[in-house]
């Protein structure tokens, strides 16, 4: 096949996906609840939602007194197909090797809600939804949202479910500042939690990493203000770089020297060009354009601002005042070499739940893998996950 032929097969892939994606926003491949407009959200801002779609998948069965139901939320790119093949990767689940029958997560014990966060664009209201005031796509005449805004629309699902306590709310990184929003906001409606590798609050370094990123999709002229929608245009390469530099802080020094290194791609010789020279390059560029096919770019300005804004502490006064009162079981788990939520910003938690004399443990797991180590097969972490797991519904009577 003809170089040309190849490339041209890989755009029409390409504009198969983002159409596909495109799709998801209005037409989600999964369960959806819709909550009319004399029913609105109301937003930490001041502002409301109106009305308000939210999409999301369960996996296993609710037993008879809805005791056994486990909340898992997702991090900043990922969505509401945790264990499901992805409707427009055509991949698996993204935590498909942490949750399904058997597994640490075990669907055939309990019942696993996952919804797209409100701001998403997997077909919960967002960005890229109908503004019913103009008929057109938000944009960003989108209101800025919170963590706690996306665990309130989650609260929404799990009352339409007609679940009055979660067993569990799980969720790494982002998904973890969700898992405590809920513990501080929802105290009587969690009876377990694992925030994982996460924390209390967003520190400076994070949101200056989230600047960048932002900026990078502002500063390409496809966004076009955040009004690109109804365009042929899309602000892809914006938003490609912006995924690259996060990317980098998903992973390690050793994990990135010990699979790169300074490896050549596909050549035996620098090409004294800006051509991708080394493995590192060419795999952010794969990571950047393979993003684009499946994310929407205002959606990712949202959430990062979201992520930007959440500081428990801030908002209660004092990081333990959180959970004055909680009677929720905690289990906080974080990786060596995660430097994006370090060690440290979980001990944080941990020494607030200890203030409150909560019920709280906490586990380190030896890892050069990074940030990204909880999406991935890591033995001690999913044996940790099962073990906390078992002896909790053995203390709640789930079979």
């Amino acid at each position: 096949m003809a170089a040309s032929d190849t490339r041209n097969d890989g755009a029409a892939r390409q504009q198969a996906q983002a159409d596909a994606a495109l799709r998801q926003v209005t037409e989600p491949e999964s369960q959806v609840v819709r909550f009319p407009d004399n029913e609105p959200l109301q937003l930490d801002s001041g502002r409301d939602i109106a009305p308000l779609t939210i999409a999301y998948q369960t996996y296993g069965t609710l037993n008879a007194d809805k005791s056994n139901a486990i909340l898992i939320c997702h991090a900043l790119t990922g969505d509401q197909h945790v264990a499901n093949t992805h409707p427009v990767t055509g991949k698996g689940g993204w935590w498909a090797t942490l949750v399904g029958p058997g597994k640490p997560v075990d669907t055939d014990r309990f019942f696993v809600i996952c919804a797209n966060i409100l701001g998403g664009c997997m077909g919960s209201t967002g960005p890229a939804s109908v503004n019913p005031a103009t008929d057109k796509p938000y944009g960003v005449d989108f209101p800025v949202i919170t963590i706690g805004d996306m665990v309130k629309a989650q609260a929404r699902l799990v009352d339409y479910l007609g679940i009055d306590q979660l067993f569990s709310v799980i969720g790494g990184s982002m998904g973890g500042m969700q898992a405590l929003q809920w513990c501080a906001r929802y105290k009587e409606r969690v009876f377990t939690a694992m925030p994982i590798a996460t924390a209390p609050w967003h520190t400076a370094q994070n949101i200056a990493f989230h600047e960048v990123g932002r900026q990078a999709v502002m500063a390409d002229p496809d966004w076009q203000g955040g009004a690109y929608y109804n365009t042929k245009a899309r602000p892809a390469r914006g938003l490609a770089v912006a995924r690259m530099a996060a990317h980098i802080t998903y992973l390690s020094e050793k994990a990135l020297q010990d699979k790169f290194g300074r490896g050549l791609q596909n050549r035996d010789a620098h090409s004294f060009s800006f051509d991708a020279d080394f493995k590192i390059e060419s795999y952010l560029r794969h990571q950047g354009s393979t993003f684009v096919d499946r994310f929407d770019a205002n959606s990712y300005l949202y959430i990062t601002r979201a992520m930007d804004y959440f500081d428990l502490e801030a908002e209660y006064g004092k990081l333990a005042a959180a959970f004055n009162g909680t009677k929720t079981q905690f289990c906080v788990v974080s990786f060596t070499s995660d430097w994006l939520y370090p060690t440290r910003d979980n001990k944080e938690i941990v020494k607030a739940l200890n203030g409150v004399a909560a019920n709280v443990s906490f586990v380190e797991i030896e890892s050069d893998k990074g940030h990204d180590a909880f999406l991935l097969e890591e033995e001690v972490f999913f044996a940790t996950v099962r073990g906390f797991l078992n002896a909790a519904a053995k203390k709640r009577g789930i079979a």
